[in-house]
């Protein structure tokens, strides 16, 4: 059985590749009801932890704690699997946490998924899988995302970049869309709580990413945010005044408001009563529609500018390749929101394709990417710009060494992984590397932007040190002696992880890196 499954941060959808279809997987709850796709929840009581329909259930039950969009804390710079998170009482690693919930949805399309009895003999026997990740994520939440689909028993043979996945959907689709001359289409993904945007050339079943940028930490949680915000205006209340638990009743009332908009509704109505009990001092607040685009244009705006450079790549290749775009295609469950598509048409002046299943785009690509049969490649690239602090001048100063600089081509899945070396010979009897990825780095050459440490590595250049020392417990000095001569291997792998060789090369002793396996 061959799956495509797109891990949300509001809700996790599975796609699976049947003979050329990739049909959407939906599941039951224990009260009966379907559902295309299973929240991305955890409820807590008294150490007890449920995941999914089964925490959705118990949503209104005041001795559980709910909390949700927890993949947010795969973005964060202190994400890494043994970072302890609190969910109610509990406190747990983050990479259990996310490995607890993938195995319920593996149990669940086994046991409450859709999926024919022939599909399920061979679910049972063998299941490969291909996962995603936000294009700009770091390569500590690639590790901890693909770590914890192994460990949940998904077998994921490969992990792609989330718009990337959805440029597969997209030629799956819109093929007729394409030409010689026009083979170029940007991918707006706006999901529960990130923002990518690819530009990718489609020629045949071949796809290029060209370019590629995002925003970590703006989805349409934060769109949910803005609604909560006005009705609480309306309604004359602060949270401070709310309860968590009536407040987040309030705002996921505000999201299923807002999920309900079509390109027609002129106005929203939330249940005040409902969700805040005797705390409402109205049963019902009436939000204009137009008030609740104009609150959420500075949004819409960040992300229309983060893909700004992006739509405008082509035009710096030069005038021939300038109008090669098809068109903007919109996926991810926020971006159903119509002033999403209004937005891009009027910056852009572009054809918008929007996906007719925005929410499960990615999921159906990520199955096409799964299925041998289909014969679709994939070539993508590295977003982030990935490196490590040195010594300078002579060490009164630390400059910042990029090694993996955005634009980086990604091998192939079966390929070899991107190599760089650095060679020197060593000054301290501990070499200390601080690795780090960032969005941006500045004109003076620090890094910037949206910053994630990747691992803080410890080797011992002084030979006395490599025979049972803990490394960490040695004070750094500079050797008096020449020291020996030092390699540095870095090598990117195709799922965008990076891992670090470093040799002593007089001596012939190495130690091997993972990064983002650690900090």
């Amino acid at each position: 059985m061959r799956l495509g499954i797109d891990f949300g941060t509001t809700r996790t959808v599975v796609a699976c590749a049947d003979r050329g279809n990739y049909p959407v997987l939906s599941f039951q709850d224990d009260a009966g009801d379907s559902h295309d796709g299973i929240p991305s929840i955890v409820a807590e009581r008294d150490g007890e932890i449920r995941y999914g329909l089964d925490a959705a259930l118990v949503e209104n039950d005041p001795s559980f704690t709910i909390v949700r969009s927890f993949k947010r804390w795969l973005a964060e710079g202190s994400a890494v699997p043994g970072r302890l998170v609190k969910v109610g009482s509990t406190e747990m690693p983050l990479g259990d946490l996310v490995v607890g919930f993938l195995r319920w949805v593996r149990e669940a399309v086994v046991t409450r998924s859709n999926l024919p009895a022939e599909a399920l003999d061979r679910f049972a026997e063998e299941i490969t899988s291909v996962v995603a990740v936000p294009a700009n994520a770091s390569g500590a939440q690639r590790f901890l995302t693909l770590d914890a689909f192994r460990r949940a028993g998904f077998g994921p043979v490969a992990m792609l970049n989330e718009p990337s996945a959805a440029g597969f959907e997209y030629t799956h689709r819109h093929r007729d869309t394409l030409s010689k001359k026009k083979d170029h289409v940007v991918v707006y993904d706006l999901g529960g709580g990130t923002f990518d945007a690819s530009l990718v050339r489609m020629r045949g079943k071949s796809h290029e990413v060209v370019a590629t940028a995002g925003l970590n930490q703006l989805g349409g949680d934060d769109f949910d945010d803005v609604l909560l915000g006005l009705v609480l205006t309306r309604a004359k209340l602060t949270r401070d005044a709310i309860p968590e638990a009536s407040l987040q009743r309030l705002r996921d009332a505000c999201r299923d408001a807002k999920e309900r908009l079509g390109p027609s509704s002129k106005k929203l109505s939330i249940d005040l009563e409902s969700a805040l009990g005797a705390l409402a001092k109205k049963a019902e607040i009436v939000v204009q529609v137009q008030d609740f685009y104009d609150a959420c244009a500075p949004l819409v705006d960040q992300t229309v500018d983060t893909m700004t450079p992006v739509m405008t790549r082509l035009d710096a290749e030069g005038a021939e390749a300038s109008p090669e775009i098809a068109g903007i295609y919109v996926v991810g469950g926020a971006s159903e929101l119509p002033v999403v598509a209004r937005s891009l048409r009027q910056r852009f002046g572009r054809k918008v394709h929007r996906s007719p299943y925005p929410g499960a785009a990615i999921a159906i690509g990520l199955a096409i990417a799964c299925d041998e049969a289909a014969g679709f490649e994939l070539s993508d690239r590295f977003s982030r710009t990935f490196g490590v602090f040195r010594e300078g001048d002579t060490g009164k100063a630390i400059v910042f060494d990029p090694i993996f600089t955005p634009g980086t081509t990604l091998p192939t899945r079966s390929g070899e992984p991107v190599k760089r070396t650095r060679g020197y010979r060593a000054a301290h009897n501990v070499g200390h590397f601080r690795f780090l990825e960032c969005s941006a780095v500045g004109d003076d050459g620090r890094p910037g932007g949206d910053i994630v440490v990747s691992g803080d590595v410890l080797f011992p250049f002084e030979p006395s040190l490599r025979d049972a020392v803990r490394v960490e417990t040695v004070p750094v000095a500079r050797l008096d002696a020449r020291g020996p001569r030092v390699e540095e291997e870095y090598a990117l792998d195709d799922n965008g992880i990076v891992s670090v060789t470093i040799r002593d090369l007089d001596a012939g002793f190495e130690r091997v890196f993972r990064l983002g396996a650690t900090a």
